[in-house]
């Protein structure tokens, strides 16, 4: 399978991709999309910017717009044949955008349920029939519990970025998911990364599931450049002005570990003439969602943030990762620098070393797919 053309999908399928230049899949693309095609249950563990929404979006569409070409069209308002499970509000918004220029072609319906918009706003969205449901677990438990949303019409259940999902503590609501469709129904879980919860997760509900990982999972991909500078006597920010005077094509997300740190060298930033955004756990839901679309929208070049921008959040102008404080693990390491060089585009990392890092820095070597170069 070389091309999407290879996949015998639908023409309204086919209409699209050949629109969005899409012609060749991705490693994961590749071997998900025959497997869910054909009816089988996957795991797919794949580097974070390898395609994995595509990888389960398409075959979805095949499936639903089959059923409605073969006279089975859906009839019943709130009864969704497809549901994709994510952990954030940021996530559903992209899946769901992600799925929009194929339903212009389709015209199956794709609607989302995301935590961190109001109930008025959510009931509306399940109105009529749709075939396609995005949405966070804890608010679509509480859309079946007042009775707008039933998923006794599930055809495939889709659980994307299923480690974040358990980071967040979303276990029981997935479990109570899972039971509300009926058997038989096909699954996949997606993740950038597997965890001992993950594993425990794939060993309980996806024992009988294929799985399929990617040869660049826990490794970073071939286009990303990563600099390592040394950091002496502690002192960062002197390093960071110099580097963020050389200029880059696209926006650089800067990471911390503590939302203290982030708030801390933002102030430093803005005193240095440096205009930047936050992005971090504890803070006002609509100013964290108004700063994300400043960086994404390319008002604002510096996004400065926790680890909560490391996982799910796909903005296609991020040029640079600099992690300014280094993670302590390699899972939040992997997350980070998955930021850029998404989609095939080159980007850079740099990460900022002291003495105690040094350790880290012998594991991170262990990933890399190209030499590293010192600052």
């Amino acid at each position: 399978m070389t091309t999407f053309s290879d996949f015998a999908l639908l023409p309204t399928l086919q209409e699209t991709l050949i629109e969005r230049e899409l012609t060749r899949p991705t490693e994961i693309q590749k071997r998900a999309i025959p497997a869910l095609l054909a009816g089988r249950s996957v795991v797919g563990v794949a580097e974070t910017g390898s395609g994995k929404t595509l990888a389960y979006g398409l075959p979805i569409l095949q499936l639903l717009k089959t059923l409605e070409n073969e006279g089975d069209a859906i009839k019943v308002y709130g009864e969704p044949r497809a549901i994709v499970v994510v952990p954030t509000r940021e996530l559903g918004e992209q899946v769901a955008k992600a799925f929009k220029p194929f339903t212009h072609t389709t015209r199956l319906r794709v609607r989302a349920v995301l935590g961190g918009t109001t109930m008025e706003v959510a009931k509306r969205s399940v109105q009529g029939a749709f075939e396609v449901l995005v949405a966070t677990p804890g608010r679509l438990v509480k859309m079946i519990e007042m009775g707008l949303v039933t998923l006794g019409d599930v055809r495939l259940l889709v659980l994307d970025e299923v480690d974040q999902m358990l980071d967040h503590g979303f276990l029981p609501d997935v479990q109570r998911l899972i039971k509300k469709c009926p058997e038989g129904r096909q699954m996949a879980l997606f993740s950038a990364t597997v965890s001992p919860a993950v594993e425990k997760l794939i060993n309980e509900l996806f024992a009988d599931a294929e799985l399929i990982r990617s040869e660049g999972s826990h490794r970073v991909v071939s286009t990303l450049t990563t600099t390592q500078q040394i950091i002496k006597d502690g002192k960062r920010f002197p390093y960071l002005e110099r580097l963020l005077g050389r200029r880059i094509e696209g926006g650089t997300i800067i990471f911390v570990n503590t939302r203290e740190q982030c708030d801390k060298l933002a102030e430093e930033l803005e005193e240095a003439g440096l205009p930047c955004v936050i992005y971090r756990g504890e803070m006002d839901k609509v100013e964290r969602r108004q700063n994300l679309k400043a960086f994404r929208d390319g008002e604002i070049d510096l996004l400065i943030s926790t680890d909560l921008a490391s996982r799910g959040l796909d903005v296609e102008h991020v040029g640079r990762v600099v992690n300014y404080h280094m993670p302590q693990q390699m899972e939040n390491y992997l997350h980070r620098v998955g930021r850029t060089a998404r989609a095939g585009r080159p980007g850079l990392v740099v990460n900022f070393i002291t003495e105690r890092d040094m350790d880290f820095v012998s594991k991170i070597e262990a990933v890399q797919s190209k030499p590293k170069r010192k600052a």
